[in-house]
């Protein structure tokens, strides 16, 4: 009776072998694919496995077969090429939001869908430069839950790193400079309107089935590009229609940050300037200073004096 059941497991454990013991450079003949078998409790007659992979071929594997010296079976296509894997892996790692056993735990799924020699290639570190890694292990629950909300046009609430409790409805998750945000309407404080909030602060968030979303009047002519575009790292700020004149040497870190579709007008010293609206804050005056003199806000007067002040504090500072 237990060799009946083991038999009943033999295909399943013959696509299994060809996942994580084969590849291009790595194959196995029927002999070999026999053992492997039988370690795992399955004797089977060699002539057998033949016929099994043909059935593996038909339920969809991609089975090839080298012959001659050297050769035999291997699974030659995958859901995923190796460098997919590794783009993949790469773009976990760099995952600021993800805490750090979280992305240990992602990574060796990831490597799950590679033969075992591929995935010794996936063991990659990428360096993150800035903050490190979230604290929050609830994070990715926290993005399910976010993501069914959006998707059954729910509010939810949640607690904030601030210290309050917020309801709002959400509308869009963004990606910005290393975090993970949630873009949503909120009118439980004055004035409503559009805010966004760091996913990775947020904790006990709830869905509440009962209450739908509101704003949307405003939310459906929302440009989550220009959204991201006028924010710098996110912070908020009175919002400013602001012309800067750059050297010709910031055009592509120009259109970089503020979008390709940018109009830069030439200046006669083969420099440019643009106008774009901009949500002035602290990190947007800090950008400004950093090109060291090669941006000028030439309008308008608000941000110029602001800036001024910024430049006067410093002098005063060192």
């Amino acid at each position: 009776m237990a060799r009946q059941e083991k038999q009943k497991h033999k295909l399943l454990a013959l696509a299994r072998i060809f996942e994580s013991e084969t590849d291009e450079r790595h194959r196995l003949t029927v002999p070999q694919l026999a053992e492997k078998l039988a370690a795992q409790g399955i004797p089977c007659e060699r002539k057998s496995i033949y016929t099994d992979i043909e059935a593996l071929r038909q339920m969809g594997y991609d089975i090839l077969l080298q012959r001659g010296r050297g050769g035999g079976y291997w699974l030659g296509s995958r859901t995923f090429e190796l460098a997919e894997l590794k783009l993949l892996v790469d773009a976990v790692q760099s995952c600021r939001f993800i805490p750090r056993d979280k992305t240990g735990d992602l990574i060796a799924k990831l490597e799950q869908l590679a033969s075992r020699y591929d995935a010794a290639q996936l063991q990659r570190q990428v360096y993150v430069a800035g903050r490190p890694r979230s604290q929050n292990p609830a994070v990715l629950y926290t993005i399910d839950a976010l993501h069914e909300a959006i998707n059954t046009h729910r509010q939810v609430s949640f607690h904030y790193s601030n210290g309050r409790d917020h309801t709002v409805s959400p509308w869009q998750m963004a990606w910005n400079d290393g975090s993970y945000y949630l873009i949503a309407y909120q009118d439980y404080d004055t004035p409503a309107g559009i805010r966004h909030y760091r996913v990775d602060r947020m904790s006990q968030v709830q869905v509440l089935q009962e209450r739908p979303c509101r704003g949307k009047e405003l939310l459906s002519g929302f440009d989550l590009p220009a959204y991201l575009k006028k924010h710098f790292q996110m912070y908020g700020g009175p919002e400013y229609r602001v012309t800067m004149r750059c050297t010709a040497d910031l055009r592509e870190a120009m259109l970089d940050r503020f979008g390709r579709d940018l109009i830069l007008f030439k200046e006669p010293d083969g420099g440019f300037h643009f106008t774009t609206p901009v949500c002035v804050s602290d990190p947007f005056l800090g950008w400004v200073c950093g090109f060291g003199g090669k941006v000028t806000v030439t309008a308008p007067a608000e941000v110029r004096a602001r800036l001024a002040a910024l430049g006067q504090k410093l002098r005063e500072t060192y």
